[in-house]
């Protein structure tokens, strides 16, 4: 199994798991984070570091959310690699409770 990033993580990209990460599984986008599934182990210490629970064990991704296990392996493949925390958006915050954000994923 392996992990996903939800629509939580869009317009936020909180980077807080990318420092637990011990295989280096997370991959950057313009707005969004990914998991990389061909490289997660399904440890889940990024579970409990992301402030807008946008991660889940593939598993236990939400029924409207389930699109994003194809999203996170499908761009997965062209994002670049991101192995530290970086600074959030400075808009992070107010983005962090919007809903219905998918439209807003930049590829």
């Amino acid at each position: 199994m392996t992990h996903v990033v939800t629509e939580s993580c869009i317009k936020c990209r909180y980077t807080d798991c990318v420092d637990v990460c011990p295989v280096d599984c997370f991959r950057k986008g313009p707005n969004f984070l990914v998991i990389d599934p061909d490289e997660c182990i399904d440890c889940a210490v990024c579970i409990p570091e992301c402030p807008v629970s946008a991660i889940f064990a593939e598993e236990d991704v939400p029924s409207d959310q389930k699109d994003f296990i194809a999203i996170n392996a499908e761009l997965s493949q062209n994002w670049p690699t991101i192995t530290r925390m970086e600074p959030h958006f400075p808009d992070a915050d107010e983005w962090a409770e919007v809903k219905d954000k998918r439209g807003m994923l930049e590829r």
